[in-house]
C-alpha cells in the first residue's frame, strides 16, 4: 500500500509542476521585437544600369547601336577602375 500512495504523491506533484509550468507560459507576455533603426539599404537608381538592361533585350542589333556602344564603354571602364579625362577647358576665341 505505501507504493501506491507514494505513485500518486509523484502523479500529484507531477501534474502540479505541469499545471505551473503551463500557467506562466501562457501568461507570459512577449517582449516586441526591436526595431531596426538603420534604414534599409536601397541602392540608389543606376541608369547606366538601366541602359544595359534595354541593350541585353536588342541582342545582335546592340552591336551596331552607337548608345550600346558607349554604355558597355562606361560600364568597362567603372570595372576597371578607370577615370574619364578631363575636359580641356574652353578659350573665349574657341567655339
Amino acid at each position: 500500500m505505501e507504493g501506491k500512495v507514494l505513485a500518486r504523491i509523484v502523479a500529484i506533484v507531477f501534474v502540479a509542476i505541469a499545471i505551473t509550468a503551463t500557467v506562466i507560459e501562457v501568461t507570459r507576455e512577449e517582449g516586441a521585437a526591436p526595431a531596426s533603426t538603420a534604414p534599409a539599404l536601397q541602392p540608389p537608381a543606376d541608369p547606366l544600369r538601366a541602359t544595359l538592361r534595354r541593350c541585353q533585350q536588342f541582342g545582335e542589333a546592340a552591336a551596331s547601336n552607337e548608345v550600346c556602344l558607349a554604355a558597355w564603354a562606361e560600364n568597362r571602364d567603372r570595372f576597371l577602375g578607370r577615370t574619364p579625362a578631363p575636359e580641356a577647358p574652353q578659350r573665349p576665341g574657341d567655339q
